[in-house]
This record gives structure tokens, C-alpha cells and sequence, in this order.
């Protein structure tokens, strides 16, 4: 049943969600980390990115659990960076945008 009380907290639990992913790089970012594991400056390659944005974007998503951060033992010194198990929760999520935005490209696309 819809209420005033729960249409209230469905705006919370969706401001909380946005507040972890939203902006123009973070969901990008854990995109192209739901594929491999990848190195910093990979990554700022794959998404385009430079790597000031990126080293900022990257320590919020480690901030909440959705992307690990592994120093490796190479030199020079490289990081590793992967998503978490709790990351996977989002994944269902991510396919799902992944799916409206290749039919809504495609409908732009092609003038509908």
C-alpha cells in the first residue's frame, strides 16, 4: 500500500543510493570492474579519465566497500583495483541500466 511514510523513505533509500554511485564517473568505473581486475592507469585509459578524478572517484567507492585496493609488490609500485562481494549486490542494478541505455541509445539513434 502506497503512503505518504513509505514514498518518503523510498526518496531516502534512493538519495542513499545515489549519494554511494552517483556522479559522472563512479558507475562507469565499477562497470568496467564488474569485467577484470585492473591496474590505475588501465583503468584511467578504459574509462577516460585523468587520473586525478579518478584517484578521488576511487577512494569514495573503497570508502564503501565497493572497490578493493591492492599495492603490488612490483617496480615501480602498481595498484591493483577490484570489486568487492558486496559491489556484486549492484550488479543486477548495473545490467539493468546497461539494457535501458542500449535501447534508449538506439531509440535515439534512429529518430523514435
Amino acid at each position: 500500500m502506497h503512503t505518504t511514510d513509505n514514498c518518503k523513505k523510498a526518496r531516502l533509500a534512493i538519495q542513499d543510493t545515489l549519494d554511494v554511485v552517483g556522479g559522472k564517473w563512479k558507475l562507469v568505473l565499477l562497470t568496467v570492474l564488474m569485467d577484470e581486475k585492473r591496474r590505475f592507469r588501465e583503468l584511467s585509459r578504459v574509462a577516460g579519465i585523468t587520473p586525478r578524478i579518478l584517484s578521488k572517484e576511487l577512494q569514495e567507492l573503497e570508502q564503501h566497500g565497493l572497490i578493493s585496493r591492492t599495492v603490488l609488490d612490483t617496480r615501480p609500485i602498481t595498484v591493483e583495483y577490484a570489486v568487492t562481494p558486496y559491489c556484486e549486490t549492484l550488479k543486477e542494478v548495473l545490467d539493468a541500466m546497461h539494457k535501458w541505455g542500449t535501447v534508449h541509445r538506439d531509440r535515439v539513434m534512429h529518430g523514435q
